[in-house]
């Protein structure tokens, strides 16, 4: 799958879930949940014990109906690892320009993070797909971005952090191309107690928000 095939299908679903978990066994159980309920792009953070296997696991199983990414990944190597297991993007949390060459050398995707416009020019530049805004409610949400979108409508934006059911709508609105959404999406403690079917609902009516006009 190329580039431009991967990122039509983020921009197609615009719900990029973080999966993070205490155990890959939890990861997996969550990734399950997410497609039951329709999401179809999948990203797997780094701080999951065993990550790089995770995304192996889920791309042998899911490869074929969804889009398996790896978050959270810091370095060259790591992004390395991840693509070899499977993975078709790459996110992180800031800006690291070996990650980013490295990510452009397998032509893989790759959302490097950035919060001011300085940042976001310079991971645009530096040969980001997709800038993802982190930590976007820090600095006033979909308001924010807003705000960057009106000097840079060139550069595709994910923003992440503070993504709600309620609120995501203002995210699209103001222009993003994705949005992120961590534990506002992937609550474990619903697993955990119990209450998968809650999850599962969750995940439905994101991806039912990510496909609104």
């Amino acid at each position: 799958m190329n580039k431009q095939s991967v990122l039509e299908w983020i921009a197609r679903g615009r719900i990029v879930p973080v999966v993070r978990a205490g155990s890959a066994d939890e990861a997996l159980q969550a990734v399950e949940a997410l497609l039951e309920g329709g999401i179809d792009v999948l990203e797997i953070t780094m701080t999951v014990p065993g990550a790089v296997e995770v995304v192996r696991e889920v791309a042998a199983r899911h490869g074929e109906r969804a889009l398996v990414g790896a978050g959270t990944v810091l370095d060259a190597r790591t992004a390395e690892a991840c693509v070899e297991a499977g993975a078709r993007f790459v996110v992180s949390p800031a800006l690291d320009e070996a990650t980013v060459r490295a990510c452009v050398a397998m032509n893989v995707v790759h959302a490097p993070g950035a919060l001011t416009p300085t940042e976001v020019v310079a991971a645009h530049r530096a040969g980001g797909d997709v800038v993802k805004v982190f930590p976007c409610d820090a600095l006033g949400g979909a308001s924010y971005l807003k705000s960057l979108k009106a000097p840079l409508p060139h550069i595709p934006l994910m923003p992440t952090g503070g993504v709600t059911l309620e609120n995501v709508g203002t995210f699209f609105a103001a222009g993003a191309v994705a949005v992120g959404v961590g534990s506002n999406l992937v609550d474990l403690k619903l697993l955990r107690d119990g209450r998968r079917d809650e999850l599962v609902a969750r995940a439905r009516a994101f991806c039912d928000a990510g496909r609104a006009p």
